[in-house]
């Protein structure tokens, strides 16, 4: 159970992009030629924080901003695309991507999400929008669409266990002014920019919302946490390795994690093929737990899959250890399907794969203890039907939509 590149998120698609935080409600959106959700693609019917749920709590678990792009994937090509000559991919995904991947990921895992995000009115943006709102249940009251404005389209093509991804996109019309704070929610998620403030994090953090934080790589070569102002509004800060030791100036993640704590309450910092490592400032403890492994097709938004489990687990109240083996599994459930949103796990899935791994004959008791709290979470928010499903549960189609006849 315990090797892999795959599994603990290096595989992020930036949230960051044309649109950024676009605050207030656009134009009433409708279901287009495309809107039937297609196979798998439907909000979550379990909630992992039935629990802790309470009479005045915020009607949202999850808020999150950022660009939503039309993602097109091309996997099961045997290499690297040749200059002047055409290659043929044996397998092809579209989905909702960037932004997306986050909002879905937390979804799927039965949070109640919020997504402020532009939207084009082209067939792109209707697909994107419906796919989102009627096939994952997300909350799009925040997003507007914006006339005569393209989406944003990535091409990523998976090979040799890495990407290669192109994007095209324009920078839409100044947004509306914005509300005075985004939705109330118990958390958001934010992608910190290197000497960009974004206000609505302060203001979410002053209303009592635990804000998780990740970071894309720093194309300005300074690395320097003071340029991550909005840092001193969050609660959790998840960078890779890379970016954690060179925001830090340490010589191993490990290090980088603990130097992280002085800026920040929670440092949890994924170590590829080594798992994930996590520092808690306020209690003390550290966590470690490695990758679990598994074969995989397309990396394309394990990052937002994993932030997604940890900050489904934190809401629920677990134990760090717990809640970082729950991020790397719902990271490294995702990377054997193609496509960002789409390969998202739900609880069918994690069932699913928990029951498979106890039938595999010489499996390491140790590592199976590692997960063993599934044993008491999963029956109480299962039902019998979900329980029944298989795994892995392939949910991409290798087309925007089909016709309603279809």
């Amino acid at each position: 159970m315990t090797a892999s590149n795959a599994s603990t998120g290096e595989g992020r698609h930036r949230h960051t992009g044309p649109n950024g935080h676009t605050g207030r409600t656009g134009q009433d959106r409708h279901t287009g030629q495309n809107g039937h959700p297609g196979p798998g693609r439907r909000a979550a019917r379990v909630d992992p924080l039935k629990e802790r749920r309470a009479a005045g709590d915020p009607p949202w678990d999850v808020y999150l901003t950022g660009t939503v792009f039309l993602d097109i994937i091309f996997t099961g090509l045997d290499s690297a695309p040749v200059r002047g000559t055409e290659s043929w991919a044996r397998g092809m995904g579209s989905s909702p991507g960037g932004v997306a991947n986050m909002a879905t990921a937390l979804a799927r895992l039965g949070l109640r999400t919020s997504l402020a995000a532009a939207f084009g009115d082209d067939h792109y943006g209707e697909y994107c929008w419906d796919a989102l709102e009627q096939g994952e249940g997300i909350d799009l009251t925040p997003s507007r669409s914006v006339p005569g404005w393209h989406s944003p389209v990535t091409v990523s093509m998976a090979y040799e266990g890495e990407r290669t991804m192109v994007s095209h996109g324009h920078e839409p019309p100044p947004e509306e002014p914005a509300p005075e704070c985004p939705p109330p929610a118990r958390a958001a998620v934010a992608s910190l920019t290197p000497g960009i403030r974004a206000p609505w994090i302060e203001q979410a953090a002053r209303r009592g919302t635990r804000v998780f934080a990740d970071v894309g790589w720093d194309d300005t070569g300074a690395w320097d946490l003071a340029g991550l102002a909005d840092l001193e509004h969050c609660e959790a800060f998840l960078p890779n390795a890379q970016e954690a030791m060179r925001y830090t100036r340490a010589d191993c993640p490990r290090a980088a994690a603990h130097a992280l704590t002085e800026h920040v309450p929670l440092a949890v910092v994924t170590l590829g093929a080594e798992g994930a490592y996590a520092v808690d400032r306020a209690t003390g403890e550290s966590a470690e737990v490695p990758a679990i492994a598994v074969e995989a097709l397309d990396p394309t938004g394990a990052g937002d899959v994993f932030v997604a489990g940890f900050v489904t687990g934190t809401l629920a109240g677990w134990p760090l250890a717990d809640r970082l083996a729950f991020a790397g599994l719902t990271a490294a459930l995702s990377v054997q399907e193609f496509g960002g949103s789409l390969s998202a796990p739900g609880w069918s899935e994690i069932a699913a794969w928990w029951r498979r791994v106890q039938s595999v004959e010489g499996q390491d008791p140790e590592a199976l203890q590692r997960y063993a709290f599934l044993d008491g979470l999963l029956p109480a928010l299962l039902p019998a039907a979900e329980e029944a499903a298989p795994w892995p549960l392939r949910r991409a189609v290798p087309t925007i939509g089909f016709g309603r006849s279809a």
